[in-house]
């Protein structure tokens, strides 16, 4: 029996013999202590305390010595300007009331921090997002207006977001081929430029499941599925009230097909960037960041399971050809964010939480809304291939045990961690809690691996 969209059952995370994956080279034969371990650094949150060479040395130190080998360096938030010298995008000059003097470069001098502490350094940017509502900064508010997201609202009407209240980040049409060519221009422009070990993208994707609702992508998804759309946008799907009271979508015609047309979309934008980069250099790895939350993600167009797992064995919303937009086999790193207050199943089960993410239209239930259920369903959905599993410091902060159980749990189910965001240890003065986690976790792993040996 298929699941539905968002009602995802126990189930799901025990029928493994469903995926039958093949078995990918995972990453058991990396030194524990060398597994991947993944500091972000958010451009927003961090720039008046790193704008100080001196001060982001003191930070990246203490980090490396907690023992991450990976620096994640944001250049591109959601309001178009960079955080490098770029030919293609505006840069930022000031932030928070700092300015950004034009004789200091901010990305070289991390590289330099990051590499002198023995890490590899990855530049991330936010790939689709070109401006904030009701700020109303960013290029979607310039000469750029043409390539904002149209989005289908709950009451029927099609509008872009700042015409009417809708959401606060203001997103790109991927199906524009101007959006794909000027998004991927960024990036080149990046990696030509610097000395970078990688490149990780973030939001690249729909911003939810009302995008893209334009005249735009109807033409386009009527040439994907050749044949013409009779009445839309309610042959995609109708907004409707259920019995109580409550806005939900009822599937049209088309719905399954527009599900896959947009994941489609999304993995040849992400495919032709690969093959761009590594044109360039060949050897730069390539790194993509998504939500965990799998049953509900294909809302956003992404589809980030490997090729070897078919989601229409499980999935209502899923065409046989769905997999063939899988994501995962693109990427040289890929991290996920198993963003959840909740760290082990049992407090789950003890909970009995709905939780709706950040890119959900609608709650969601299912043993992958935790820590280590997301990790044990990536494992599956991704048949062997390695994934760093990441977390958000902020939903801890009640808890320093929870905070430690979470990293902990993220290290020895995944291949190796992700922490989201380094201004949260700063804030709360927990690098000592980080070290002691990740020291007993990878002790616990070495003991384990011994004893199958």
């Amino acid at each position: 029996m298929k699941k539905s969209a968002f009602i995802i059952s126990s189930a799901l995370l025990v029928l493994s013999t469903l995926f039958s994956c093949k078995k990918a080279t995972n990453a058991e034969s990396i030194r524990i202590e060398d597994r991947p371990k993944i500091m972000w650094v958010d451009f927003d949150a961090n720039w008046t305390r790193f704008s100080n060479p001196d001060t982001a040395r003191y930070y990246i130190k203490k980090v490396a010595d907690c023992g991450f080998n990976h620096l994640v360096i944001d250049v591109k938030a959601t309001k178009s300007a960079v955080a490098f010298n770029s030919s293609v995008a505006p840069k930022i000059k000031t932030l928070r009331g700092v300015d950004m003097p034009d004789n200091f470069n901010y990305l070289d001098t991390m590289i330099t921090i990051g590499r002198e502490n023995g890490m590899k350094v990855f530049a991330s940017l936010n790939v689709f997002c070109e401006g904030t509502n009701p700020e109303k900064q960013g290029i979607l508010y310039g000469d750029k207006k043409a390539w904002e997201t149209e989005y289908y609202f709950a009451d029927g009407i099609i509008s872009k977001a700042d015409d009417m209240e809708g959401p606060g980040t203001a997103f790109m049409n991927p199906a524009i081929p101007e959006v794909q060519n000027y998004a991927r221009s960024v990036v080149l422009d990046l990696i030509s430029n610097y000395d970078l070990d990688g490149v990780m993208l973030d939001r690249g994707r729909y911003e939810g499941i009302g995008s893209d609702f334009s005249q735009f992508s109807k033409n386009k998804f009527e040439e994907y599925i050749g044949e013409k759309v009779e009445t839309f946008p309610q042959d995609i799907y109708e907004w409707v009230k259920d019995d109580k009271g409550q806005i939900t979508r009822k599937p049209g015609k088309w719905y399954q097909k527009w599900i896959e047309w947009r994941a489609s979309v999304i993995y040849n934008f992400f495919k032709t960037t690969r093959d761009s980069i590594k044109a360039v250099k060949p050897n730069i790895m390539f790194g993509n960041y998504t939500g965990a939350w799998y049953p509900s993600y294909f809302e956003v167009g992404v589809n980030w399971a490997s090729k070897e797992y078919d989601p229409s064995k499980d999935f209502d919303w899923a065409t046989p050809e769905y997999k063939n937009y899988a994501l995962n086999e693109l990427f040289d790193l890929y991290t996920n964010g198993n963003y959840y207050v909740d760290v082990t199943l049992d407090e789950l089960r003890e909970h009995g939480l709905r939780i709706k993410n950040e890119t959900d239209s609608e709650y969601s239930i299912g043993e992958h809304l935790c820590v280590e259920g997301a990790c044990d369903y990536s494992r599956k959905l991704l048949c062997g291939r390695p994934f760093y599993g990441g977390m958000y410091v902020e939903q801890y902060y009640d808890s320093t045990d929870r905070f430690q159980r979470a990293v902990k749990m993220n290290l020895k189910k995944s291949d190796g961690f992700m922490l989201f965001d380094i201004c949260h240890i700063i804030r709360q003065n927990w690098f000592d809690l980080l070290k002691q986690a990740i020291d007993e976790a990878e002790q616990e792993l070495r003991e384990t691996q011994n004893e199958t040996k």
